[in-house]
């Protein structure tokens, strides 16, 4: 794939029994400036934050479920608009067992974070791509969806009734996930008669406490089928349970993770368990594109834009394994994940060793992109959204 941007700084990759069909790439080059960090990150100290925090050790939150107060609910009977939503206190529902989502896995879902700067606001990291990713996937399973006012103000309310979970500066954040499912009950394979959209959250810390990712590339089961019509691009609920024999194994292997490949060739990558991929060569960078099924991240989007921001060549298209294992740096993108890098991938018996640590383009762009959503870098691009 990127023989030709290669050559053209002496650089070339080594014959291979590898075959990929070319395809069209995406190419964006702009040379600009990185943005600026500001001098507007207080300390603790100087902020004077007298906030009402929970009663938790901020010092250990993990990336796992921590119940708060309260949750959103909202519901739309099929054929209708969502209407009028409200605060509940945080619990169990109840559900038919004849329900959609149960029996034939109509539902989807989102992921997305508030963050607490250091003079103590509280920031969305564009909520608005949330909400349109949202109605796609909820247009592909036949489902109503929240408009996108519906949708950001929901996620608002839900912040500001939980807001003492919302981590101090620099200990997390609060990591949201709005749900929207077929709870109607029916028997047979059809569109839930209703609908419900809800909305709970959790303050998080590091998804992957360990630092640099081991991936295992995994070439016997795929997370997507290859071409136009599958589920691969939206976050349908029934994507992400198939991973876990792969996931599971790899673990119990002392692996951070999985890394997928096409299913058409099982010769391109695609993306991991949770987040999208980027490996560089020199000073650009190739994603795999986005054609129906790898999921299109938001971080992923944000983070091609900062790049390009900085300087550097972003290309999207097919990225073969012989290409990956040819790159200088590798990393990953994701709401839980932010902006990981990744130290090695091993390929059957091969195992590729990456670079990593805090002189790597990865660490520059999560730099930016942290820095944004906290407050300590301007956001240029109005990404962020001020709800206290």
């Amino acid at each position: 794939m990127f023989n030709q941007v290669l050559s053209s700084r002496g650089l070339h990759l080594s014959e291979t029994t590898f075959h990929v069909k070319k395809k069209k790439k995406k190419i964006y080059f702009k040379q600009m400036s990185p943005p600026s960090i500001l001098g507007n990150c207080k300390s603790r100290s100087e902020s004077g934050d007298g906030e009402n925090y929970a009663d938790i050790d901020w010092d250990g939150i993990g990336f796992s479920l921590v119940p708060t107060d309260y949750m959103y609910v909202m519901k739309s009977a099929r054929g209708d608009k969502f209407s009028q939503g409200s605060l509940v206190p945080f619990g169990n529902i109840e559900i038919s067992p004849s329900a959609g989502i149960l029996n034939y896995g109509q539902g989807i879902f989102e992921g997305l974070k508030a963050q607490r700067t250091e003079d103590g606001r509280i920031l969305l990291f564009r909520p608005d791509e949330n909400a349109q990713r949202m109605k796609r996937g909820a247009d592909r399973l036949c489902m109503p969806s929240p408009s996108n006012d519906q949708f950001v103000n929901a996620v608002k309310q839900t912040v500001l009734a939980n807001k003492r979970w919302v981590p101090p500066p620099g200990k997390g954040s609060l990591y949201i996930r709005p749900l929207l499912m077929g709870t109607g009950a029916l028997l047979g394979v059809a569109p839930a008669p209703e609908y419900t959209f809800l909305i709970y959250c959790c303050p998080v810390g590091s998804y992957h406490k360990g630092g640099a990712l081991n991936l295992k590339v995994e070439d016997k089961l795929y997370r997507a089928i290859s071409g136009m019509g599958g589920t691969g691009g939206i976050k349908s609920i029934t994507n992400y349970a198939p991973v876990y024999p792969a996931m599971t194994a790899a673990k119990a292997n002392g692996f951070s993770d999985v890394l997928f490949l096409d299913s058409a060739t099982g010769k391109c990558i695609e993306e991991a368990t949770s987040c999208n991929l980027f490996v560089v060569k020199g000073n650009t960078i190739f994603t795999p594109e986005i054609v129906g099924t790898i999921l299109p991240g938001i971080t992923r989007k944000s983070i091609i834009e900062i790049a390009i921001d900085s300087g550097y060549q972003v290309i999207e298209g097919a990225v073969s394994v012989v290409e990956m294992l040819e790159a200088d740096e590798m990393f990953c993108t994701g709401t839980a994940v932010v902006v990981n890098s990744v130290a090695s991938v091993t390929y059957k018996d091969t195992k590729v060793d990456y670079k990593t640590g805090p002189k790597t383009l990865s660490a520059k762009l999560r730099s930016i992109l942290v820095g944004i959503q906290t407050g300590c870098v301007e956001d240029k691009k109005s990404w962020t959204i001020q709800i206290d």
